[in-house]
């Protein structure tokens, strides 16, 4: 029997390859979801600020919430739509990191916009996608960790 080393390295060197291939797409398909939900987030932030006048940690809570809304429908069907479907457990677990998510949001912001007095538009709207990155970072290793499981085989 004659085995061909190089073809073991290359289907050796193909596994990693794909995982890599998969990780990228994930990332792709949650950044997709997640600037939906900036979107929706800013949209919703700069129209009860400084549209309605709302004072800034309402604004930026309520728009948070409004965007997890948003982005929950997007990453079940979207970017995680190959995981494992547990409704019931999945929707808890979404809204308790995101609650989490929010409130890392929240801080950063209240730090930003109270502690360091950025309140203009542009600097309300800098601290604002700040705290969104920074609290994305989190929300994106727990959402592929423990939301959206694959599937036990």
């Amino acid at each position: 029997m004659t085995v061909n080393l190089s073809e073991e390295r290359a289907a050796a060197a193909a596994v990693p390859l794909e995982r890599l291939r998969r990780i990228v797409r994930e990332v792709v398909n949650f950044g997709v979801v997640g600037g939906s939900g900036v979107v929706v987030n800013f949209l919703v932030f700069n129209v009860l600020l400084h549209g309605l006048g709302r004072r800034a940690m309402a604004a930026t809570v309520l728009a948070s919430l409004v965007a997890m809304g948003t982005n929950y429908v997007g990453f079940r069907f979207f970017t995680y739509r190959d995981r494992d479907a547990r409704t019931r457990q999945q929707v808890v677990l979404f809204f308790v990191f995101s609650a989490i998510g929010v409130a890392m949001e929240s801080g950063l912001f209240y730090v930003g916009y109270h502690g360091l007095g950025l309140h203009g538009p542009l600097a309300s709207n800098a601290v604002k996608a700040t705290s969104i990155v920074l609290a994305s970072a989190f929300r994106f290793l727990v959402y592929r960790t423990w939301v959206f499981q694959h599937e036990v085989r």
